[in-house]
Order: C-alpha cells, then structure tokens, then sequence
C-alpha cells in the first residue's frame, strides 16, 4: 500500500466501524435464519450494508464543518424530507398498518429515517449559535417548529415510534444545549396534552390496543397481546446458549411476527441466547462509549451537539425497540439499530457515524485527549 493510501486511512476511529459493522453482521446472520428458504431480504440487506460502508467512508473523508458553513443543502435536504413525508401520505405504501414507505421497484424507501438525521444537523447548528441564550423561551419554540412539522406528518402515518424518536432528538439536545429546568417541565406538559390529542384524533384503534394490552397483554391474546407474547416467549425460551442457528420455533414456525425487523431481537436471543443479547448489548456499549469520547473533545458546539443527537437517536431506538420486545413498553414497530432488516435504517446509522468519525478526524481537541 502507497504512503498516499495509508495516511487516507490514518486518524479513523476503527472501534466506532467495528462495533457498527459487527451490528450489522449479527444481524446478517439473524436474517439469513429467519428468512430462509427465501433469501430475497437477505441479498438486499448485503447490498444495503455495502453501501452504508461506502456512505460511511465517503462522509467521514469529508470535514464535517462544511455541514456548518454552507447550510443551504441541508435546508433544502429538510424541506425535500417533509415533501416525501406529505408523498408517503397521499401515495406511500401500507405496511402492518402505517402508510410509511415509497415504493421504488423491489426497495422501500422510509424518508423518515433521513429526516432523523437531517433534523439533528439544523437543531445542532441552531443551537450552537445561541446557547448563550437558551434562558429564552423563543428559542426551544422555534426550534420546536423544525421538529413539529416532521413529526406531524410521521403521526398522521401513523408511526408513533418514529415520532418519539424526533421528539427524543429534540429534548436530548436541548438538554445538553442548556434548557432550563422550568421549560423542560412546560415541555412536559405540552407533551401530556398533545398525547391526549393524539390519542383522541390521531392513533389509530390498533394503536391504542397496543397501549392498552401492554399493561396486560393476556386480556387479548390472539390479538392485540398476540406480538408481546410471542416476543416474550421467543426471548425466554432462548435460555442461555439459544437453540440453534434456525432452530428457534417461535422465529421459523412464524409464531413470531415481523421476526426480521421489529422483533429480531426476539428471533435472535431465541436461537443464540443470552450469550448473543449481552455481546449485543455490549457492542452498542462500545458504540456509545466511541460518540461519547468523540463528544468530549469536538471543536465546537455544533460538532458536540451533532453527536448528541446522533446518540439520541440510536440509544433511544435501541431502548424503546429492546424494551417493547420484553413488554417493558407498548409495540411501537421500531427497527433495532444496524440489526433489524431496512435499508432507509441501514444507511442513515452508517451516514451518522460517518459524520461522527469525520468530527473525530478533525477535531482540534482530539489532541488534548488520551485513548
């Protein structure tokens, strides 16, 4: 290898890939052990992951401060998103009940998961430039406009999860941008109140029983209990060491629905155990504890703020997905992070951790810190 390639090569976070890719390959084998004998799903999650590693090394060779500077594209990315969100809801294709994806030939396309990412980039640059003034209440309402007119469009879907995760991005970075106590509790509030609003004229009635059958799934147990329950029973029955690569009875006698994307965390504890979910669990330490460090020494708030974000959105849907897999909340039809099956997921995680490596590598303050 020339001197020219290996300095292309030098200053990478390698344990951040690493983490992210073993993710995804977990997941590989998990789709290749639910979907057989057809394998179609399979081949184009190969292709997905190809390409988020290509999206990956792309944004992390490019300095994350022309995101900064030259703000424009990433406006007209954000409007461009909220025209696919209004695409999706006149034209987009319905799947287990959401109107969510734009069909493209074989692929779906879920402009939502762009429209994560894209938001965290306009919320870290508007608060980077006025943190010294988040005393003032306009600041959270303006910046809770860019996050309203997404996340109305995504209920009307209706996706719920996708809406918690735009609301989790937008709290989670205020939060580290300095928001007062008392505002965060106004938040609250109006959050309580939009909730009942959205309940009444919003979720749909399957939604609902999701919510309600969480506090006792067995009240409808061929209904709308039926995922949490076989979700449970999948994830208990793994025992320690699983049952074997295909030989998971909840995953491949189709007991267990959507075993390749909401629950795949179900399928694969049923049949690699608990061995698999602690290495899991431990591979998104490691992913947490890289952005976390990456965090610590960025040059500026906007880079500081960016990695929040990014963070917010991968812990929170690894949280709300693991934890309605074990009925620890309502079913929300989230995809586990770099595992589940979806290529709108897949290469979004990658393009974020790109841009989080290309803060990494030029970052001033990386110098101060020690590994």
């Amino acid at each position: 290898m020339s001197f020219t390639n290996k300095k292309i090569f030098q200053g990478y976070d390698w344990m951040l890939l690493a983490a992210s890719i073993s993710l995804a390959v977990i997941g590989l084998i998990s789709l290749f052990s639910v979907t057989r004998p057809g394998l179609t799903n399979f081949y184009k999650q190969i292709i997905w992951l190809v390409l988020g590693i290509g999206v990956f090394f792309f944004f992390a060779s490019i300095d994350y401060r022309l995101l900064r500077v030259h703000f424009s594209p990433v406006l007209f990315l954000y409007f461009l998103g909220l025209l696919g969100l209004v695409i999706v809801y006149f034209a987009g294709s319905q799947i287990r009940g959401a109107r969510s994806w734009i069909s493209v030939g074989p692929f779906n396309i879920e402009p939502v998961e762009a429209l994560k990412l894209i938001l965290i980039f306009i919320l870290a640059k508007y608060f980077s430039r006025r943190h010294v003034e988040m005393y003032r209440f306009k600041n959270i309402v303006i910046s809770g406009i860019y996050v309203l007119l997404p996340a109305s469009l995504v209920l009307l879907q209706p996706d719920f999860g996708s809406f918690a995760i735009l609301g989790a991005i937008w709290v989670g970075i205020m939060i580290v941008a300095g928001i007062k106590i008392k505002h965060l509790a106004v938040l609250g509030l109006i959050a309580a109140i939009l909730f009942t609003f959205a309940w009444s004229f919003f979720l749909q009635p399957y939604q609902k029983d999701r919510i309600n059958t969480f506090f006792d799934p067995t009240s409808d147990p061929h209904g709308a209990g039926y995922n949490a329950i076989q979700a449970q029973i999948a994830v208990g029955s793994g025992g320690i060491w699983g049952k074997g690569f295909a030989q998971g009875t909840q995953a491949q006698l189709g007991f267990l629905p959507e075993a390749h994307t909401d629950f795949i965390f179900a399928s694969t504890v049923e049949e690699f155990g608990a061995v698999t979910a602690i290495a899991i669990i431990l591979l998104y330490g490691v992913l947490f504890w890289r952005l976390m460090y990456i965090s610590k020494y960025a040059s500026d708030n906007f880079a500081r703020l960016t990695i929040i974000g990014i963070s917010v959105m991968i812990i929170s849907q690894l949280f709300f997905n693991i934890a309605m897999t074990l009925g620890l909340m309502p079913i929300t039809g989230l995809p586990l992070p770099f595992i589940s099956y979806g290529g709108s997921s897949l290469i979004t995680l990658f393009l974020a951790i790109g841009v989080a490596e290309s803060i990494y590598r030029h970052s001033t303050l990386r110098s101060i810190g020690t590994e």
